[in-house]
């Protein structure tokens, strides 16, 4: 009879190949330095605790009930989809909201999450906002956010930003002795000063990786 520890293993392994990664980029988006952590875990060798469960079933986009004991009772069903755009599309279309039609999106995505008509998913490129080891929240390369340009963006906000007209950027807003910044959750990146050059367009208000239907 296998043990419980060798069961969780293979749901976990199951679900991580669903999504496509490999044992050392699920190791990376957790914060864990070796690539043989997620392999204990799967082949039932090292127990995973209670708060690994929370951040492993994070990155891979599930529920702790989930990996742990297979119940997908409490998964909210997507009522929701808003329209996935390139950069240069997202660039063009929040100066018009009516210049895109339904075929312009890449891929419309759903979600529970309700935000405006005019909300819009964008892909995290680059590592800028990348979390150190461990840190949460964490919004890893190829991650997908949804921005709704119709809210406010208060400083501690996640949001998406225009520098110099044109250049769009994923930072977090904050200010710091009277001056505003936009700030990467990468320390390895600089701190981006607001003076006259930035124009915020929308507040980060979910972040959640791609469905494999796509």
């Amino acid at each position: 009879m296998k043990k419980i520890n060798e069961i969780i293993g293979e749901r976990l392994k199951s679900i991580r190949e669903s999504r496509g990664l490999s044992q050392a980029q699920l190791a990376k988006l957790c914060g864990y330095s070796a690539a043989s952590r997620i392999g204990n875990y799967e082949l039932g060798e090292r127990k995973i605790s209670a708060d690994d469960a929370l951040v492993i079933s994070e990155a891979l986009g599930v529920s702790p009930a989930e990996l742990m004991f297979g119940d997908r009772s409490d998964q909210v069903v997507s009522n929701y989809e808003y329209p996935l755009f390139s950069k240069v599309q997202a660039g063009a279309f929040t100066e018009n909201s009516n210049a895109y039609t339904r075929s312009d999106a890449i891929a419309w995505i759903p979600t529970a999450k309700k935000a405006s008509d005019n909300a819009f998913w964008l892909e995290v490129e680059g590592h800028s906002m990348t979390a150190p080891q461990g840190g949460r929240p964490s919004f890893p390369e190829g991650m997908l956010i949804l921005v709704d340009p119709d809210q406010d963006v208060d400083f501690g906000d996640f949001c998406i930003a225009r520098l110099h007209g044109d250049e769009f950027t994923f930072k977090r807003l904050i200010r710091e002795s009277g001056q505003d910044y936009l700030e990467p959750l990468n320390p390895r990146f600089d701190l981006i000063p607001i003076n006259g050059n930035c124009q915020i367009i929308g507040k980060v208000v979910k972040s959640q990786w791609p469905d494999d239907t796509f």
